[in-house]
C-alpha cells in the first residue's frame, strides 16, 4: 500500500492508494460469487492430440500461448487462428490495430511453432463465426480433420462447447485451456471488476443463445443462477443482453 500527501491551500490531505490484497478484500464477497460462475464455465476436459488446434480469438494473449503449447506439445498438426478486429466500443475491445488472429500467430511463432504450420481466419466476430469459418477455412484447402482441440480462455469452455454442438456436431472435439484459478487469472488490464462483467455476459448468454438455437440448451444450477443474480443486483452488469 502506498500513501501521497497533497497540500491545498493550507490544508494537508493523506491519500492512499489500495494495493492489490487490499482490493481484495474490498470485492470477496463478489469474488466469492464470480469463483462459482467461473468453476461452472469449465468442462475440464483432459484434450485429446488431434489433427488441428483451434485458437479461438479474445483480448487475452494467453490463450495464444496455450494454444501454442497444445501444438509444441504434439496435441495439433496444425494451428488455426481465428478472430477479426472483433470488438470496438465494450469490453473486449483490445488495443491493436491488427486482427485478433494476426496477433495470436504472432505469439504461435515467437513461441517457436512454424510458420508453415499457422493458418489465419481474420473475419470471425463472434464463437459461432470462429468455429464456422475455421470450418470453412479447413474446407477450402482439402482439409478434413479427424479432431480437433479448441482451445481458449477458461470462462469460454461451456459456451464454445455449446456452439460446436450447433455449428459443427459430426466433429470429435475437445476444449483446453490454461488450468488456473479466477483469482489468478486477473491481470492489471484484466481487472476483477472487468472480468466478472464479461463472464456474466457469458453465462447469460448460454440461456439466450440456447433459446434461439444458436447453440445447444444447458441447464443452470440453482447455486449458479444465484451467484448471478446477486452480481446482477450488485450492478455488474455492463456485458449483459436485453431480455
Amino acid at each position: 500500500m502506498r500513501s501521497w500527501t497533497v497540500t491545498k491551500v493550507g490544508q494537508t490531505f493523506s491519500v492512499t492508494l489500495l494495493g492489490w490484497d487490499e482490493l481484495m478484500l474490498v470485492i470477496e464477497e463478489h469474488l466469492r460469487s464470480a469463483r462459482v460462475i467461473w468453476d461452472f464455465h469449465q468442462l475440464r476436459h483432459r484434450p485429446i492430440a488431434a489433427d488441428v488446434i483451434i485458437a479461438m480469438g479474445t483480448n487475452d494473449l494467453r490463450v495464444a500461448d496455450f494454444a501454442s503449447e497444445l501444438f509444441l506439445s504434439g496435441f495439433g498438426k496444425l494451428l488455426v487462428c481465428t478472430g477479426a478486429i472483433a470488438h470496438q466500443g465494450d469490453l473486449l475491445q483490445t488495443p491493436w490495430d491488427r486482427t485478433e488472429a494476426e496477433m495470436y500467430a504472432d505469439v504461435a511463432i515467437r513461441r517457436g511453432v512454424p510458420a508453415e504450420c499457422i493458418l489465419l481466419e481474420t473475419q470471425a466476430t463472434n464463437t459461432a463465426e470462429n468455429i464456422r469459418f475455421s470450418r470453412q477455412l479447413l474446407s477450402a484447402r482439402g482439409m478434413q480433420p479427424n479432431n480437433i482441440v479448441l482451445a481458449m480462455k477458461p470462462f469460454m469452455q461451456r459456451r464454445t462447447w455449446a456452439t460446436m454442438a450447433v455449428e459443427w456436431p459430426e466433429m470429435p472435439a475437445t476444449v483446453a485451456s490454461p488450468q488456473m484459478s479466477l483469482d489468478a487469472y486477473f491481470t492489471s488490464d484484466l481487472t476483477p471488476e472487468k472480468i466478472i462483467h464479461i463472464m456474466m455476459g457469458d453465462l447469460q448468454r448460454i440461456w439466450i443463445y440456447g433459446a434461439r438455437g444458436w447453440s445447444a440448451p444447458q441447464r443452470i444450477p440453482d447455486q449458479v443462477q444465484d451467484a448471478f443474480e446477486r452480481l446482477k443486483a450488485a450492478g455488474f452488469t455492463a456485458h449483459l443482453l436485453a431480455e
